[in-house]
C-alpha cells in the first residue's frame, strides 16, 4: 500500500501563489507517474496536472497551463504544485494521485492511490 498526505493548500487572493506537497509513503518502490486532480463543488474530479517517473515528461490542463508548474523529488517521495497567477475558478479540493505505471495519465481511473485532499479557496 502507498499513502499520500497533501498539504499547502489555504486561502489566497486572486493572483496570489501556492504550492502544494504531495508526500509518498508506505511502498513506494517502483517507478510511476504522480498527478494533480482537483475536484471544485458541484463539479467533477478533473485533471490539472501530471509527471512522470523522471519529471521529463509533463502535462497540464489548458485551464492551469503557463501557471501551474508540477515537480517531483523522488529523494524525498514527494511531488509537489507550484500554483501562481490563481483565480476564483480554480478553488477547488486538490488530490493528489499515484499511477500503477510510469503512463504519465490524464485519466483518474488509472491512478490506484489517492491522498485524502488539501483545499485551496481563491477570494477576488
Amino acid at each position: 500500500q502507498v499513502q499520500l498526505v497533501e498539504s499547502g493548500g489555504g486561502l489566497v487572493q486572486a493572483g496570489d501563489s501556492l504550492r502544494l506537497s504531495c508526500a509518498a509513503s508506505g511502498r513506494t518502490s517502483g517507478i510511476a507517474a504522480m498527478a494533480w486532480f482537483r475536484q471544485a463543488p458541484g463539479k467533477e474530479r478533473e485533471f490539472v496536472a501530471v509527471v512522470s517517473w523522471s519529471g521529463n515528461i509533463k502535462y497540464y490542463a489548458d485551464s492551469v497551463k503557463g501557471r501551474f508548474t508540477i515537480s517531483r523529488d523522488n529523494t524525498k517521495n514527494t511531488v509537489y504544485l507550484q500554483m501562481n497567477s490563481l483565480k476564483p475558478e480554480d478553488a477547488a479540493i486538490y488530490y493528489c494521485a499515484r499511477s500503477s505505471s510510469n503512463n504519465p495519465s490524464k485519466r483518474q481511473y488509472d491512478y490506484n492511490y489517492w491522498g485524502q485532499g488539501t483545499q485551496v479557496t481563491v477570494s477576488s
